[in-house]
């Protein structure tokens, strides 16, 4: 059985001059940044299908019943009802909104993860690189976690 500690990233692995413990820390950065990537992509995904569906479904019903039946609501949405396909696009726009929400709600969660445990670094950079030969190297694991994994250690600023 291999422990969650071996299956850190390499180049992690591989930082000299910073303990276990820190090492540690940076994949679980680097762990929680890759869920928030993923879940902004998923993000982002589902607001152009949710639009393209929404543009589908807007063109379809003036070109198939708008334009036929403007002449009466109770026609209109008699039509409606009766095309399947109109409803169909209907269903996917509002599942497409949901979704859209749900991810929403998702990526401000991992975010908030991901933000809170890079500050607490930044934060506690002084206790993680406590001896002077570790504190005179540690511009190198910044520069590789921001070279590598976007992963700005600087500062708490985004």
């Amino acid at each position: 059985m291999e422990m969650e500690g071996d299956q850190m990233d390499s180049p992690i692995q591989l930082i000299e001059n910073t303990d276990k413990a820190t090492k540690q820390m940076l994949e679980n950065v680097r762990k929680r940044k890759k869920k928030f990537d993923d879940t902004k992509r998923w993000h982002y995904i589902s607001i152009y299908a949710t639009l393209f569906f929404a543009f589908s479904f807007f063109v379809y019903f003036y070109f198939t019943i708008a334009e036929h039946y403007s002449y009466s609501f109770l026609a209109m949405l008699s039509a409606t009802l009766n095309d399947g396909i109109n409803i169909y696009l209907l269903a996917l726009t509002i599942l497409g909104f949901g979704a859209m929400n749900l991810l929403k709600q998702q990526k401000e969660k991992k975010e908030k993860e991901y933000q809170d445990l890079r500050c607490e670094i930044v934060d506690r950079s002084k206790d993680l690189w406590k001896k002077e030969e570790e504190w005179k190297h540690r511009h190198i694991v910044f520069e590789m976690m921001k070279n590598k994994y976007d992963i700005n250690l600087y500062h708490e600023k985004k």
